[in-house]
């Protein structure tokens, strides 16, 4: 049961991080994949660990292997991408930053600005982000 909550909660945050140059461009997810992306590696180290725990324990046991595993593996691998292979990751970690307009009276304050339209590569990842997103919320639906 604590091992299906993980692999749901690893998938949803997975995504998110996944589906950063999609859903980027909306201030509130900005804001929330901001402050988790230094920690991506961790979630997918958890989608890695809980995938394959229920790849194994479905294989060996039965019924069948189902896509809540294939899909938290291949979150799991590309959120860990950059510390597996040492290249460059294939989303940018977080949205990128400018500072607003200078103003007399105080600092500048910086501001999310919407990322470029992703293409390629950087594009099929942040698709395949939203469906991890779905997966994990069907999976908290699910029974085991």
């Amino acid at each position: 049961m604590l091992m299906a909550l993980l692999l749901d909660i690893a998938n949803i945050v997975g995504g998110l991080l996944l589906a950063i140059p999609l859903l980027g461009r909306f201030p509130v997810v900005a804001r929330v994949t901001a402050r988790i992306a230094p920690w991506r590696w961790l979630a997918g180290i958890a989608a890695l660990v809980a995938g394959g725990y229920f790849l194994i324990v479905h294989l060996i046991s039965g019924p069948h292997l189902f896509h809540f595993e294939v899909v938290g593996i291949a979150v799991g691998v590309l959120l860990t991408w950059e510390r597996l292979t040492g290249r460059k990751p294939l989303v940018p970690a977080a949205p990128v930053t400018t500072p607003a307009a200078p103003s007399p009276s105080a600092e500048p304050a910086p501001v999310a600005v919407a990322p470029a339209d992703p293409a390629g590569p950087a594009l099929l990842v942040a698709v395949f982000g939203i469906i991890a997103i779905m997966v994990g919320l069907q999976g908290l639906f699910t029974p085991n």
